[in-house]
C-alpha cells in the first residue's frame, strides 16, 4: 500500500470518527461537544434535491436543509453538474475519482485524491467526473443551488438539467 493511499484511507477514516447519520431518517449533530461515530458501511447516500440524479449525498453533522452542513458528496462517472452558484460559502475536498472543477474567473481544478477548492458565495462553477467521484463538501449555510446560463443569468433547474439535444445526421 503507498503512502498517498494511507493518507487517504486516514482522512476517510477521521471523516467518519466525525460524524454520523441515523439508521433510516439521518440524525443530524450539530452540538460540537457531542461525540460522533460512523461505519463508512451503514452510510445511507440519497439523491440531493435540485442535483442531477447521478449525484447523491450522505449528511455527516448539521443539516443542509436549515444551516452549516458536513457532508459526503458522490458523482457517477459520467456525472455533470451544469455551472451553478450557492449562497452558503463552500468547501470540496476531493477523496477520490477523476474529474474537473472549471471556475468563473479561475484555473480548472483536476479532481484527484486531495485537491481541495474554497467557493466562497455566488460564485460559479461547474463540476464533471469522467471517473466516479467522492468528496468531502462542507458549507457554511443552508444548501441551495442556482444554475446559471453561459451568460451567468439564472436559469431553471429543469432548463439546466435537461439532456443536450441530440442532432439529426443528413442522409446523403
Amino acid at each position: 500500500m503507498t503512502m498517498r493511499s494511507n493518507r487517504i484511507r486516514a482522512l476517510l477514516i477521521m471523516l467518519g470518527a466525525a460524524a454520523t447519520v441515523g439508521e433510516s431518517t439521518p440524525t443530524y449533530a450539530t452540538d460540537t461537544a457531542e461525540m460522533i461515530t460512523l461505519n463508512p458501511q451503514t452510510m445511507k447516500f440519497a439523491p440531493v434535491p435540485g442535483l442531477p440524479s447521478c449525484a447523491s449525498a450522505a449528511v455527516l453533522r448539521g443539516d443542509p436543509r436549515s444551516g452549516p452542513a458536513w457532508v459526503l458528496l458522490k458523482l457517477a462517472s459520467g456525472c455533470r453538474v451544469p455551472w451553478h452558484w450557492h449562497t452558503a460559502n463552500e468547501t470540496l475536498l476531493i477523496i477520490s475519482g477523476r474529474g474537473t472543477l472549471a471556475m468563473k474567473d479561475g484555473p480548472p481544478l483536476q479532481f484527484v485524491p486531495g485537491a481541495y477548492a474554497s467557493l466562497p458565495s455566488h460564485h460559479a462553477h461547474q463540476a464533471s467526473c469522467s471517473r466516479a467521484c467522492l468528496f468531502f463538501n462542507s458549507a457554511d449555510g443552508a444548501f441551495d443551488i442556482h444554475y446559471v446560463d453561459t451568460n451567468g443569468e439564472e436559469i431553471s433547474a429543469d432548463q439546466a438539467l435537461k439532456p443536450p439535444a441530440r442532432t439529426k445526421r443528413m442522409k446523403k
